[in-house]
């Protein structure tokens, strides 16, 4: 794989990590995944944050190499500190659903992680914050519309399903059915079952 990597390298001039995380990728798609693991692996090892994600990916969902959430969220955590918008969104997810409920630290760490990943484009984590924000044990609804806005935005359904709701219920918002019916059939046009159904009641 190395030696490969290198002639990779080679024709390319690229840094080595680079050539190795892009024969993992290739070789995921072909199907080999202990082959692009083993890849991923190697590129990680030398600090490759994109690398380091993908073997975060391989660990959770168990390709290549055995399923374990803990060596998954590790890696999330290496290519979260190197800014890795995708990494902080996972690993902030870890955090949330497998911390302690009570541990502060573990939760603003989390809710940082997912403000840095919402910023910086990632669609799940404006998803995530906005309904985190709406269903928290004291609800920021202004902030959590702004994240759910910023998710439709981005063309995710659900998201605006529950813009929908913020303006039909008046959360976050002043109460405009007008408003939420627009949301609703824009939510049902991109096949939200939930919108549909609100639009018929």
């Amino acid at each position: 794989l190395e030696e490969a990597a290198f002639q990779l390298q080679q024709i390319f001039r690229i840094d080595i990590s680079i050539a190795l995380n892009i024969l993992g990728i290739e070789s995921m798609r072909a199907g080999h995944y202990r082959i692009a693991y083993t890849c991923f692996k190697l590129a990680a090892d030398r600090g490759y944050s994109k690398a380091q994600f993908n073997v975060g990916l391989c660990y959770e969902h168990g390709r290549g190499t055995e399923k374990d959430l803990e060596k998954a969220a590790f890696y999330y955590y290496r290519a979260a500190s190197s800014c890795h918008p995708m990494a902080q969104y996972r690993y902030a997810r870890y955090l949330l659903r497998h911390g302690p409920e009570n541990e502060w630290d573990r939760h603003q760490k989390a809710v940082t992680l997912l403000e840095q990943a919402a910023m910086a484009g990632i669609t799940e984590a404006q998803a995530y914050l906005g309904v985190f924000y709406m269903r928290g044990l004291q609800p920021k609804e202004k902030r959590g519309l702004k994240y759910l806005l910023l998710a439709a935005k981005n063309g995710d359904a659900q998201s605006r399903y529950h813009v929908g709701v913020c303006y039909e219920k008046g959360l976050g918002v002043q109460q405009n059915l007008a408003e939420a019916m627009k949301h609703y059939r824009q939510s049902a046009a991109a096949g939200n079952r939930n919108a549909r159904e609100r639009l018929r009641v």
